[in-house]
């Protein structure tokens, strides 16, 4: 079988969506069948390759809006030859991620007109915010009317969590079922107890005892960062340190009145991360985005680091209750501040959280029940 992604932000571009296809179409590989990822032009990388894993990539000329977060198709002869190359093959299955991308109209298009069966995957909790009141509202309509392009191509619709499959009730279409964002435990560990992983407290100028708080994600307002770093600082836990590990548009303003205990460290490479969170006593992730199912749980959860979050999509689902995990309603200072105390200085908690998260992720959220259910959708598809 040949199984086509179109994701329209991949690899190297950082993020959730980018490495749920990664990993999928690296498994499906894995699994004997052939994987093709269509996404976004980026400027340096070739329009047409195949990866060291075996993963085919074709990628489409765009425009690339509100900063590369929203690229749309750009006709003309260069995106003609490459959908030529696209659709003159045999591609028996697609999954097309997220459903307001222009890419992911063109996508159930193109499927529909050509009878290939096709899923959408939804990543997220809520609309796109946009900065403004009128530009949310331009957001939410548009949402809405490539809701209903894609229901008109009939497509079947599939969430990373429950809480996704919740909210495109919001849009009138009824869900059939989670394809879960997931991860690889035992690769995840691998990687953040590599003989060569960096001493994070060391490298900090911290004491080997140092309380060590995290954040991994992107540095965006909607992250909660900024709330993040005041919780932090009010919590005032003697000898406690704040890692803040990746890049975005709010970097360069937080560096601006930056606490010394607070170390923001810019793009940090993956297994690095994965390091930081294997010696972090709590990730903090207080976001108030749309979530879906934001992958840093289930890395956290694979490293042993116990989580502290605002209530997102996915969340409730790994931290069923707060000896799995803390879970705030919002991402006030205040509350967040006595959540961060907690888990700094509450050895027994994080012992127990730690145990009982990473069970839960073994048993519900790895790659390979969820590349097996995917394989099992597009292969009674052909029936």
């Amino acid at each position: 079988m040949t199984i086509c992604f179109f994701s329209a932000q991949y690899l190297p571009t950082v993020g959730g969506v980018e490495r749920y296809t990664y990993n999928l179409a690296r498994r499906v590989v894995k699994a004997g069948h052939k994987a093709l990822v269509v996404t976004s032009a980026l400027p340096g990388l070739p329009d047409h390759e195949t990866d060291a894993e075996g993963i085919e990539i074709i990628r489409l000329p765009v425009w690339p809006l509100m900063n590369g977060r929203c690229p749309v198709p750009r006709p003309g002869r260069e995106f003609k030859r490459l959908a030529a190359l696209l659709w003159g093959r045999r591609i028996d299955f697609c999954l097309i991620n997220t459903r307001f991308y222009v890419s992911s109209l063109y996508a159930a298009r193109q499927a529909a007109r050509r009878r290939i069966p096709a899923i959408v995957v939804d990543h997220s909790t809520g609309h796109l915010p946009m900065n403004s009141a009128l530009l949310n509202a331009a957001g939410a309509a548009y949402e809405h009317f490539a809701a209903g392009v894609l229901k008109h191509y009939r497509m079947r619709f599939f969430g990373v969590s429950r809480a996704v499959c919740r909210w495109l009730e919001h849009f009138g279409i009824k869900a059939e079922g989670q394809l879960y964002n997931a991860v690889d435990p035992a690769e995840v560990r691998a990687l953040a107890h590599a003989p060569d992983a960096i001493d994070w407290r060391s490298e900090l100028g911290l004491a080997p005892d140092a309380p060590l708080a995290a954040f991994v994600g992107r540095i965006i307002p909607e992250k909660g960062v900024a709330e993040l770093i005041k919780a932090f600082t009010d919590a005032a836990v003697p000898g406690a340190a704040l890692a803040v590990a990746g890049d975005g548009p709010l970097l360069a303003e937080l560096k601006k009145d930056c606490p010394p205990n607070v170390h923001l460290l810019g793009a940090v490479a993956y297994p690095k991360a994965m390091q930081l969170l294997a010696q972090s006593q709590v990730y903090c992730l207080p976001t108030y985005y749309a979530e879906g199912f934001p992958t840093t749980f289930l890395e956290a959860a694979a490293c042993g680091c116990p989580i502290v979050t605002t209530r997102t999509g996915g969340s409730d689902e790994l931290l069923a209750d707060e000896s799995f995990g803390i879970q705030l309603d919002s991402a006030d200072p205040g509350p967040l501040a006595e959540a961060l105390t907690k888990a700094l200085t509450d050895e027994d908690w994080r012992r127990t959280a730690a145990e009982k998260t990473a069970a839960r992720l073994e048993a519900h959220f790895t790659w390979d029940a969820v590349c097996q259910k995917l394989l099992a959708l597009a292969q009674s598809a052909q029936n």
